[in-house]
């Protein structure tokens, strides 16, 4: 008795038994249609987000957040630069690196690689690879030794393991009484990795930074330093303020602009299925579109009483708004409810349906996973339900605009 005559009404329409069944059926139908759409939703770019961290958190294991390096030639203050870098509060971690392109020669044809010179002991501090040992371990890296550790797909291409010799050639040339040729050392391979993430455990060779300086004839020099921080998405503004402090003609580079391409097309693949899932929704709204519009046609005697009696076209237009509204209402919570609970037990439902068809939808050999990650955002699922809340409220307006142009004489004629 307290709400207002418009949205009393409408909610009298709501909870009454129609005269037309079909009606009635239409309107389930929205309401299952924009539950489904927001359900779908929901699961699928919560899927897609977990697929995508577990992408960035496999890279990030080998990879620094961020790197400063040397502007064209050796940085020799590295020992001063990883000193400042551990005084940020927003630093974990620093260690010095050499990065060479390179051609590795096994018992197959010639691989390239990134050959990488490393601290064994500082190692740990900006990446995890000695925890992803297959074979060996990362102290096996001893000065002067010439040791390598390699991505366990780039052994399998070079056919080579544990205690066999690699060749590697780096693309620098240097001057001799022959003539210009190639830096080329032997290495014994003491270990392998596998990280995980198919461009590092393909693409990824390392050694003890001491050998690669004599090979590469770096004396004390390094390529960079690398960190790690406790919030990676600050790794740009960290990386350019300890170029700053050092006061030197530095590059900087961090996790996002090193595989830019690959995050592009990620979040362009995401954005791409998020807006052809909302059509999904779209075809509820248009359901709602029809309910309401043969709702409107079965009530015109009733909406010409409520003319006569004194009700406004605004007030008859705010009748059937609240009706359309409330169905979406109702599809949209339905829709967040049951998106939640089924991408939570997604993992169980797959593991069901494997287990009935006898199949492996997830081959881990494949995909490097052994579950389906996903990630629910809340800022994800609030933007997708007040989606699907706006095309509901926009499938109202047409059919409550023809109600509200209703002429009581017209409608009253027949009755």
């Amino acid at each position: 008795m307290f709400k207002p005559i418009p949205v009393a009404i409408g909610l009298r329409y709501l909870r009454a038994k129609r005269r037309n069944g079909f009606i009635s059926f239409i309107s389930l139908a929205s309401v299952v249609g924009i539950a489904l759409g927001v359900m779908i939703l929901i699961t699928t770019l919560s899927v897609m987000s977990g697929f995508q961290r577990e992408i960035r958190d496999r890279l990030l294991q080998a990879t620094a957040h961020a790197t400063v390096m040397g502007a064209g030639e050796a940085m020799q203050d590295w020992p001063h630069a990883t000193k400042i870098a551990m005084d940020d509060p927003r630093v974990s971690g620093a260690a010095p690196f050499i990065h060479v392109q390179a051609m590795l020669t096994g018992n197959a044809d010639p691989q390239g690689a990134l050959v990488t010179g490393i601290l064994p002991g500082e190692e740990p501090k900006v990446s995890v690879i000695g925890s992803k040992m297959k074979a060996g371990t990362l102290d096996s890296l001893k000065p002067g030794e010439f040791h390598i550790l390699l991505g366990q797909e780039l052994a399998a291409w070079l056919r080579v393991g544990v205690g066999d010799s690699v060749v590697v050639t780096a693309g620098d040339f240097q001057g001799t009484p022959m003539g210009a040729m190639p830096k080329i050392k032997r290495f014994t391979v003491t270990g392998i990795f596998a990280v995980g993430h198919n461009d590092v455990d393909r693409n990824l060779a390392l050694v003890h930074m001491g050998d690669l300086q004599r090979v590469l004839r770096m004396g004390e020099g390094v390529t960079g330093v690398r960190l790690k921080l406790h919030d990676m998405y600050q790794s740009w503004d960290v990386a350019r303020d300890l170029a700053l402090r050092l006061q030197g003609p530095y590059r900087i580079s961090d996790w996002t602009s090193e595989n830019a391409n690959l995050y592009h097309s990620l979040k362009m693949e995401k954005t791409v299925m998020g807006i052809l899932l909302s059509f999904i929704i779209l075809m509820g709204a248009f359901s709602l579109v029809n309910s309401q519009v043969m709702l409107v046609t079965d009530k015109q005697a009733d909406i010409a009483i409520l003319r006569t009696l004194g009700l406004t076209p605004r007030g008859v237009m705010q009748v059937f708004m609240v009706q359309g509204v409330l169905i979406g209402v109702m599809g949209t919570v339905l829709g967040v409810i049951g998106g939640i609970l089924l991408t939570i037990n997604l993992e169980h439902i797959l593991a069901a349906i494997e287990a009935v068809f006898n199949v492996t939808l997830l081959p881990s050999d494949v995909y490097y996973i052994t579950g389906l990650p996903y990630e629910l955002d809340a800022g994800e699922v609030v933007l997708i339900a007040a989606v699907a809340l706006t095309m509901s409220f926009l499938a109202t307006l047409y059919p409550a605009w023809r109600a509200a142009r209703t002429q009581p004489a017209e409608a009253l004629r027949y009755e």
